[in-house]
């Protein structure tokens, strides 16, 4: 459990592979050392968002706290840089930890194949070719959109609804909402549709129409199936990662701050 009754004295280091981040990483090591991922308290992820959601990806099973230090551009899932003569530990000592549960996606092929993915940002489709995808949108079992026709859709989680769900003008909601935004990309047919907010424990399933003529893929943060014929979705609250942020600088707060930025 996070906080620590001390502050962390095992810290194992990951970086992108910029000369930068690499030297910065290095430079950590060479005051903290660098603990065997199995016997560390905190895993520090020095990168930008996209470095952040690999290191979640795949350190998942360690279900070790991620501590992560911005080396990339946005860096909405990360902390500002410190400087190498601050107390790291301290700091991570008085970090506060939000728990993210990512989006389970199963998604059937033309092939015939059975492909699973998680996601903790967003789950989309998207067309393959010039041709409008054509999509059928179930939820609970219940037919809710007997044929969308669009570039895409996507599912995102309340961490992930500031990321590509925001750029399709779909709504950001908060970390505890129990919400997930559901959002169209580029919709053609009902033009007017929106998107719709659904409760998290909702099961979705997307059915691709024309699928030979109309090929849809499937990507779940950055694990992309291509010519799907069906997708489902749906939170899977049994699986928990950990990150941790700086006092002042928490994801929920940052979520909230996000939606009156001009």
């Amino acid at each position: 459990m996070w906080p620590l009754i001390d502050p962390p004295k095992k810290i194992h280091f990951l970086s992108v592979k910029s000369s930068e981040a690499i030297k910065y990483k290095n430079d950590l090591i060479k005051k903290y050392g660098n603990a065997d991922i199995n016997e560390t308290e905190v895993i520090i992820c020095i990168g930008g968002d996209g470095f952040m959601l690999e290191t979640l990806h795949n350190y998942l099973n360690y279900q070790i706290p991620i501590y992560s230090i911005n080396f990339g551009s946005v860096g909405f899932l990360t902390n500002p840089k410190i400087s190498i003569e601050k107390d790291l530990p301290l700091i991570l000592h008085e970090a506060q930890p939000t728990s993210l549960h990512p989006l389970a996606m199963t998604a059937y092929t033309a092939d015939g194949k059975t492909h699973t993915a998680l996601a903790f940002n967003d789950i989309f489709l998207y067309r393959q070719t010039r041709q409008a995808a054509k999509i059928q949108i179930i939820t609970n079992d219940e037919i809710r959109l007997p044929e969308l026709i669009c570039d895409g859709i996507i599912v995102s989680t309340p961490a992930g609804s500031t990321a590509y769900n925001l750029s399709a003008h779909g709504p950001i909601v908060p970390l505890n909402s129990g919400l997930l935004p559901l959002t169209p990309i580029c919709p053609f047919r009902p033009r007017r549709w929106r998107g719709a907010l659904l409760p998290s424990n909702t099961s979705i399933q997307f059915l691709t129409m024309e699928e030979k003529k109309r090929p849809i893929a499937a990507v779940a943060d950055f694990t992309e199936i291509r010519d799907v014929t069906q997708v489902f979705v749906k939170e899977n609250r049994t699986i928990k990662s950990t990150i941790l942020f700086n006092q002042g600088h928490e994801l929920s707060e940052r979520i909230v701050a996000e939606q009156f930025t001009v």
